[in-house]
């Protein structure tokens, strides 16, 4: 779909092995707030990184398949698994650029700032879209683009790779048949080269319609 080194196996394991650890371990606040209240299933995560989010529904009940695309990322996260959650959780190798999850097969997808050019983020969260089930959710967070123009913290300088929850909304439509319960710009309180900053990010949650 694209050509960019950023988004190849190569590079992300690259950055993923210039460190012991990139990401703090803890779940992501925004998945905690929206998925709390859902019943656990079957849970997709599409770029699950070091395993945090996905340990962490795990441990709600869901039985989880975290996908990336880098395989050091997913040999940490298994060494992260705690073995009573071993038969909850399984970690597989995955391109999303080239290789949509099965449709309808899913409670629960949820991903977590992958940013990707426009044209090409439609494709991918279509496929993503079409693997919830009826009834089930679709759950995205990302970078909103506001923090590229308040700058508390560092972002790539290309407005195409973000968008809002709203636009994201927007290209669900033609999948059809489903019901928007979050879109929203959440303020977050980071620290930054010492200081605390507020970043903002994007947040939706989308339910499908039953069957």
């Amino acid at each position: 779909m694209t050509d960019d080194p950023r988004f190849t196996a190569s590079f992300w394991d690259d950055r993923y092995s210039s460190a012991e650890r990139l990401w703090s371990g803890n779940p992501n606040p925004a998945l905690v707030e929206e998925v709390s209240g859902l019943t656990p299933g079957r849970a997709l995560e599409a770029g699950c990184g070091e395993g945090a989010d996905s340990i962490w529904l795990a441990r709600q009940g869901w039985t989880v398949t975290g996908t990336d695309v880098s395989q050091v990322a997913l040999e940490r996260a298994a060494a992260h698994t705690p073995p009573e959650l071993a038969g909850r959780l399984a970690w597989r190798w995955t391109d999303v650029l080239d290789q949509m999850p099965e449709t309808g097969a899913y409670g629960l997808v949820f991903t977590a700032f992958l940013h990707l050019p426009s044209a090409v983020r439609r494709q991918v969260f279509a496929g993503l879209a079409g693997a919830v089930a009826p009834g089930g959710s679709l759950v995205v967070v990302a970078h909103h683009p506001r923090d590229l123009e308040e700058g508390a913290v560092p972002r790539p300088p290309e407005p195409d790779l973000f968008c809002t929850a709203d636009e994201l909304a927007e290209d669900l439509v033609p999948v059809g048949g489903w019901h928007v319960r979050t879109r929203d710009a959440r303020p977050r309180t980071v620290t930054h080269e010492g200081r605390e900053v507020t970043v903002h990010d994007m947040v939706l949650r989308a339910e499908r319609a039953p069957a």
